[in-house]
């Protein structure tokens, strides 16, 4: 699904105008983006909890050649279903 299939859907569902909504939808995905890439989880009751995680330096290895490289720390997000999500998804 698409950002431009969501905006129609609530479009259809709530009445505001498609402009109103799409404004809205950018506040939200950029207040998001600002606390992740300040390290702060983001907690939605009922959907799940996106975390920031570092992932520390490590050794990885080509598997083709079987040469060893080091895999430098990194920022990585994690997602998480609620439980009632996870419910939801395996028709529970």
């Amino acid at each position: 699904m698409t950002k431009a299939e969501i905006i129609d859907n609530i479009h259809r569902t709530v009445g505001l105008t498609k402009k109103e909504i799409s404004l809205i939808i950018d506040d939200v995905f950029d207040t998001m983006k600002s606390e992740v890439i300040k390290g702060n989880s983001i907690k939605l009751s009922g959907f799940g909890n996106f975390d920031v995680k570092t992932r520390g330096r490590r050794v990885g290895r080509n598997l083709k050649t079987g040469v060893e490289k080091i895999i430098e720390p990194r920022v990585v997000l994690i997602f998480r279903p609620s439980q009632k999500f996870k419910k939801e998804l395996n028709g529970e």
